[in-house]
């Protein structure tokens, strides 16, 4: 317990760090926005509960907020993936694997299952973070080019994190 307490703690450090001082200052395009720092949402296990979900997910948002020229919108996009997490893992699981320990990730969920349940939350922390910074819908098309594109790339960092950091399970 204490063990997982200090990793995840190491992990949320490492990804805010590591969003902040490299992913931030690279300018990739104006449509290419990665924001890796949602893997740790992503990580946490099946059976985490919903509230600590959520407070997980303002704390790492109002980190990221705290670094931006932007208030709330880092909390926002943040806390809304965090609760739809919860719906998406209730429709795409088992109610087994939904109490079980089990750490999303590409080993547990296999290559597809772990690109679709990326992509479906990256998109709804994207969509919500897009528009928030944008603010108007006179840029509507270029915004969602930006959620697309930002979206894809965050999702391709991630899965490349997971084939490097985490073990990959034999069958």
């Amino acid at each position: 317990m204490i063990l997982d307490t200090l990793n995840y703690l190491l992990r949320f450090v490492l990804l805010v760090f590591f969003q902040i001082a490299i992913i931030n200052n690279i300018d990739l395009s104006t449509y290419v926005n990665p924001y890796i720092y949602i893997a740790f949402i992503l990580s946490l296990p099946y059976n985490t509960k919903p509230w600590v979900v959520l407070v997980l997910s303002l704390l790492i948002g109002m980190t990221m907020d705290s670094f931006s020229s932007l208030p709330g919108p880092h909390i926002a996009a943040t806390v809304l993936m965090g609760y739809s997490r919860r719906f998406y893992i209730m429709f795409s699981t088992n109610k087994d694997d939904q109490n079980a320990p089990i750490k999303p990730s590409v080993s547990t969920k296999g290559p597809i299952g772990f690109l679709i349940y990326a992509l479906v939350l990256v998109f709804i922390h994207h969509f919500m973070l897009f528009f928030l910074e944008a603010f108007s819908f006179n840029q509507f098309f270029s915004t969602l080019a930006r959620i697309f594109f930002s979206t894809l790339f965050t999702v391709l960092l991630i899965i490349l994190g997971q084939l490097l950091f985490y073990k990959i399970a034999k069958k």
